[in-house]
């Protein structure tokens, strides 16, 4: 049997794929399909300081293989999440990373250091949303990037992941992130995107950019992946564009030491399971012992 468990900094998780930020929920909705447990990990929909009600609709709007999205951040705040929903997640039976976003360094320190009082394995600092009016792209920059890392590091010692976006000076955001204490970086979020109604005339968000993900963003994020792999000295966790076990392979061949599925979700709800047993039934059809084994072989 292989053994699809792989090391993450100080975190094992079980196996390599986990339920991408915004797109699994709380983890909790699913169970009634499939067992989270099964999972590698879950990211929690992306937590503010202040509860947020998000964007107005329409939020989604479908694109040739793919989706663009336009949620903004809906969720109840750091305070009830934590007493009402993260003692549920916890109780899943997986790794469990809570995904946080802020405007400063100081709110991202702020909810990393109420973490750090929980049972929470892993925040992840979400630097990349697209979809929230005036916010920017601070995973672009690699200064801000730096100083969010640092700020969320002095304030907690629980595990750190930086998300990052696919747009600007990725390569030297990766190395800030590392330099500033983050064990790992997700590459990437969503491309930013627009759709525009051809009878209103006008864009189809209020917020007017959208981001972009599903399969056709495939080639570009494992482009990404394989570009930062070898640029920095960290874990990679690859996300973009995977909906089968052989899109999971070729991140991890490309240096990732896992995978996030987000919108495979949406398209099939066992995406996820499917995505397992299929890396599983590899390693054991090649007699390869774990995705280590593989993992940067395409570099």
């Amino acid at each position: 049997m292989a053994d699809l468990s792989v090391r993450i900094g100080e975190v094992v998780l079980k196996n390599p794929v986990i339920a991408a930020s915004g797109t699994f929920g709380f983890g909790t909705e699913y169970a009634d399909i499939f067992d989270p447990g099964i999972l590698g990990g879950i990211c929690s929909k992306g937590i503010t300081r202040e509860p947020r009600e998000g964007n107005p609709p329409p939020r989604l709007w479908e694109t040739p293989c793919g989706l663009l999205n336009s949620i903004g951040l809906e969720n109840p705040g750091i305070e009830a999440f934590v007493r009402e929903v993260l003692p549920r997640m916890l109780e899943l039976g997986t790794v469990v990373i809570v995904n946080i976003w802020g405007h400063e360094p100081e709110e991202y320190a702020c909810m990393a250091e109420r973490l750090d009082e929980t049972e929470a394995h892993v925040i992840e600092l979400n630097l990349s949303c697209p979809n929230v009016p005036g916010a920017g792209l601070p995973g672009a920059n690699p200064d801000k990037v730096a100083a969010i890392v640092a700020a969320a590091r002095a304030a907690c010692g629980k595990p750190l992941w930086a998300k990052l976006p696919p747009e600007g000076d990725l390569i030297g955001a990766a190395r800030a992130a590392a330099r500033a204490g983050a064990c790992a970086v997700t590459v990437a979020n969503t491309f930013r995107g627009m759709a525009i109604d051809i009878r209103s005339r006008r864009p189809v968000f209020a917020n007017t950019i959208g981001g972009l993900s599903g399969p056709a963003i495939k080639p570009l994020a494992l482009r990404a992946v394989y570009e930062v792999s070898k640029a920095v000295g960290i874990a990679v966790i690859g996300c973009g564009g995977i909906v089968r076990w052989e899109d999971a392979l070729e991140f991890i061949m490309a240096g990732a030491h896992a995978v996030q599925i987000g919108t495979g979700n949406f398209i099939d709800p066992l995406c996820i399971p499917k995505v397992i047993a299929g890396l599983e039934g590899f390693l054991e059809r090649e007699g390869i012992g774990s995705p280590e084994e593989v993992r940067g072989s395409a570099q």
